[in-house]
């Protein structure tokens, strides 16, 4: 059987594409080997024109983030390059929401929580890396949310991008908490392996425009990844303890390639959703 995301918002919750079983062992696999697979199979067809991605500038406002050895705050090259994004996903007919426009601070769970009032179908949030004190690691990255960090690495970078954030599940109305149990077990599960495939095309799209870290697909407990209902990846741009990561992501040239990069994961993605429902 597969739920809509109607039967879900129907039922209170923040809800996602559901899929029967056969086809999540499916999706499993294809995410697991790299493979451009599709992500779900909606229960009801939904219009070419659902195409809402929503940005997500981190940090902002009181919250810096990392700061590099040049002084080049990542709040403010995470907006510079979130506006990069917007202006390269509407040109390409996309609609586009962000989660901040301004230098202000916006909660994780209000990032999540603007994502999910505006039914996006993809959120995208925008960072950079800092290691401390090692300035030879470089590189984007792109995580998922995992309860379990895929690494030390992974769980550092987390602990500082939630600073005192703390995670929340959805609640459904009308349902026995049993029900509501098998509802968000169903709901989380689908939405990580369309995070999985959506990381595989950032993933594949990034590491032909600029250099990656070791080991660029990583997990961990992002709080702003939380979404149950929307795929989710977080890309780290850059490393700001690097200095020439630093160096390169104050030049429009580089965060153009990143931009094009993110474009042509989101393209994929897009593009697999829409050939299975014209295969429906």
């Amino acid at each position: 059987m597969a739920f809509s995301r109607r039967f879900f918002l129907d039922a209170g919750v923040k809800a996602t594409i559901m899929l029967p079983v056969w086809m999540r062992s499916g999706l499993a696999r294809a995410a697991e080997t790299g493979q451009r697979r599709l992500l779900s199979r909606p229960a009801t067809r939904l219009a070419d024109t659902d195409r809402l991605v929503v940005i997500d500038p981190g940090h902002g406002g009181h919250d810096p983030g990392c700061i590099g050895s040049g002084n080049l705050y990542e709040k403010n090259i995470a907006l510079a390059a979130a506006y990069d994004l917007k202006d390269t996903l509407i040109r390409s007919g996309y609609d586009v929401v962000m989660t901040r426009a301004t230098d202000i601070f916006i909660p994780l769970q209000t990032r999540v929580d603007i994502a999910e009032r505006h039914k996006a179908a993809v959120f995208l949030s925008i960072h950079a890396n800092s290691v401390s004190p090692n300035d030879v690691v470089r590189g984007a990255s792109v995580y998922t949310f995992s309860d379990q960090a895929s690494d030390a690495l992974a769980a550092k970078i987390a602990t500082s991008e939630n600073s005192v954030e703390k995670l929340a599940n959805p609640s459904f109305r009308g349902v026995s908490p049993d029900v509501a149990k098998i509802l968000f077990s169903l709901m989380q599960h689908s939405t990580k392996l369309e995070s999985r495939v959506l990381q595989q095309h950032m993933i594949n799209a990034l590491s032909k425009n600029v250099d990656m870290l070791n080991n660029p697909a990583r997990h961990a407990t992002f709080a702003v990844l939380q979404s149950s209902a929307i795929p989710s990846v977080l890309v780290e741009t850059a490393f700001l303890s690097n200095p020439q990561d630093e160096a390169e992501l104050r030049t429009p040239a580089f965060r153009t390639r990143i931009a094009e990069s993110m474009k042509t994961a989101v393209d994929a993605w897009f593009l697999a959703r829409k050939y299975a429902l014209t295969n429906m």
